[in-house]
């Protein structure tokens, strides 16, 4: 039992990457001078959305140039998000990131040639993940056979990662992300369904395949938005068999009391930005948790009698982990330390990976240079999973 000992990831869906001339600049701009001001190796979890990966099918040397930076800034890459399929950085992603769902072929073919490049990009002796959407949005429309066309696609891609795997030594694990108001977003949910996607692959006789290499990325911000126990969430997904593949270490922010809190919710309105997705949830004295889909000045300004007279908020914006407060908000740090403790008495090893992309939509009193801030979260991150290596070693 033990937390992962390869290099820390850090996503880099946190810049711009429509090509790889992006990405390759975002790497040489922000996580290679991070890594030599924290003195520590650490690796690019690198967001490559499809643009990104067309380009690479019709300029395959491009392939070269990732290597070359990789190796420049001696970066390793054993993970990618392949949750963003488009433009991560536009003016208005919101709701447009879980685009196209897991019935689509876009989205099959887009994991499955990501899942490829990192079987060439990743270092030998290591195992590959590759976090993805939870399913889909649940303030779409969906057919009633959603979750069994969602089974078959994972199936499928199941297949082809035992297929690389058998080609190429490679293991290569796909880890899919609950989220707040997706359709998995609580531990329950996620559960149920992967329960349905064994029982169907168990029936075909494929069923240790797909346990293989489909599992959970598990974040810490969305289950703490949910107000989830971390502890307990991380030990029901293990007694149901399922594996988790990645932890994305992240942070949420928390607001206490907003009823006697009026000058917090008057902070918390400087949050409300177009790009991300801000989902508010609540939990009232007797424990109900209520749900707004996105966080809005007017919503902060008068919200709604069952979230002024709850005990708390949290609002699904990933700030900065090395900050147990931002203001006059809280944020839930200890639950990054809750999330340690349950994966390290796993008997394997999920990758781990800092992923804020929100540094440029912070409010402005907020933001530091991006270098400076992913050197802040990463310095920080290294000292919890050390403390937690230390104290549970004693």
């Amino acid at each position: 039992m033990s937390l992962s000992t390869l290099p820390l990831s850090y996503c880099t869906n946190v810049h711009p990457g429509k090509n790889i001339d992006q990405v390759v600049q975002g790497l040489r701009e922000y996580t290679i001078p991070a890594r030599r001001q924290i003195g520590e190796r650490i690796a690019a979890g690198l967001w490559l959305p499809a643009s990104a990966l067309a380009e690479l099918r019709q300029h395959p040397d491009q392939k070269t140039q990732l290597r070359t930076v990789l190796a420049e800034g001696d970066l390793v890459c054993y993970t990618l998000n392949t949750f963003p399929f488009g433009d991560f950085h536009s003016d208005r992603v919101k709701e447009n990131v879980y685009v196209p769902d897991w019935t689509e072929e876009r989205r099959y073919e887009y994991t499955r040639d990501s899942a490829e490049l990192l079987g060439e990009l990743m270092p030998d002796g290591v195992e590959g993940s590759l976090s993805t959407v939870p399913l889909g949005f649940k303030g779409f429309d969906h057919p009633a056979d959603f979750f069994d066309r969602c089974c078959e696609n994972l199936i499928r891609l199941a297949k082809d990662l035992d297929r690389l795997h058998d080609e190429t030594g490679r293991v290569l694990r796909l880890a899919i992300e609950p989220e707040p108001l997706c359709l998995l977003e609580t531990t329950g949910e996620a559960i149920e369904f992967f329960q349905r996607l064994f029982s169907l692959a168990d029936g075909r006789g494929i069923g240790d395949i797909v346990r293989r290499h489909v599992g959970l990325c598990y974040d810490v911000c969305h289950q703490a938005v949910e107000f989830e126990d971390i502890e307990e969430s991380v030990r029901a997904i293990d007694r149901a068999g399922i594996r988790i593949n990645k932890v994305h270490l992240t942070c949420a922010l928390h607001l206490d009391k907003p009823m006697e809190n009026g000058p917090a919710r008057e902070q918390l309105a400087e949050y409300v930005e177009q790009r991300y997705l801000h989902q508010t949830f609540a939990k009232s004295t007797d424990g109900q948790v209520h749900r707004f889909t996105d966080l809005t000045v007017a919503f902060c300004e008068n919200p709604p009698r069952e979230f002024l007279s709850a005990e708390a908020w949290r609002i699904h914006f990933h700030v900065p982990v090395h900050r147990e407060d931002v203001g006059l908000l809280k944020t839930t740090r200890p639950e990054l330390e809750a999330v340690l403790k349950a994966v390290h008495r796993l008997d394997y090893a999920p990758h781990l990976e800092v992923e804020t992309y929100t540094w440029g939509v912070l409010p402005e009193e907020e933001r530091l240079t991006l270098t400076d801030g992913l050197t802040r979260e990463l310095q920080a991150t290294h000292s919890l999973v050390r403390d937690c290596r230390s104290n549970t070693e004693r």
